[in-house]
């Protein structure tokens, strides 16, 4: 199983991928939490959530589940400016942030996270089309169109709720995921 993660300061998206096929998918509203620390300890627990129960055997939380989490893929952070949308302090918190979370993850899990592109993903799940459109938008179609585990609930203005894009992102990671491993699969038995 895959293990994606979309790390946000504000919110953070989670998903499973097994046999490519969308297992699991959630987020963490981090955006009531201002003290980074805070924030990290609203993730450690999530993330132990997702441990027991996709590593451990639930009667016990003892030992290995039949179908663990194998790879852990994480969507690589911003490395440089956006106009207008990033700041060297919110690239710095990110990336403090990212890495954070990074080791949380390994702590737990004693796998190495690997990181993708937001593009890379993208483009390994199968999304294309995205010159001259907002990418999360084009995203959250997508995979509304082509996912059907996958739902979407609503403002009362008829938009998608914030975290239903962070959501959205970690499956796409997830997904890609999935696909780097197979391709790599494919490579080894040739």
């Amino acid at each position: 199983m895959i293990l994606g993660v979309d790390i946000s300061t504000s919110i953070t998206g989670f998903a499973i991928v097994a046999d490519g096929q969308l297992l699991y998918y959630d987020s963490v509203d981090l955006r009531k939490y201002k003290s980074f620390f805070e924030k990290a300890e609203v993730i450690k627990n999530k993330l132990t959530d997702i441990f027991e129960a996709y590593q451990c055997n639930n009667d016990t939380l003892v030992g290995e589940s039949q179908f663990p989490i194998e790879y852990i893929y994480i969507e690589q952070s911003l490395h440089m400016f956006m106009s207008g949308k990033s700041s060297a302090k919110t690239l710095s918190t990110l990336q403090r942030f990212n890495g954070t979370v990074s080791w949380l993850l390994y702590e737990l899990f004693e796998i190495e996270p690997t990181y993708i592109a937001a593009s890379s993903a993208r483009k390994q799940a199968g999304i294309t089309g995205l010159r001259g459109k907002k990418a999360k938008e084009v995203v959250l179609q997508f995979l509304l169109d082509n996912e059907p585990a996958f739902h979407v609930e609503y403002t009362k203005h008829g938009n998608p709720k914030a975290e239903s894009f962070d959501r959205a992102d970690a499956i796409v990671v997830a997904k890609a995921g999935w696909a780097l491993e197979q391709k790599g699969k494919d490579q080894v038995t040739l």
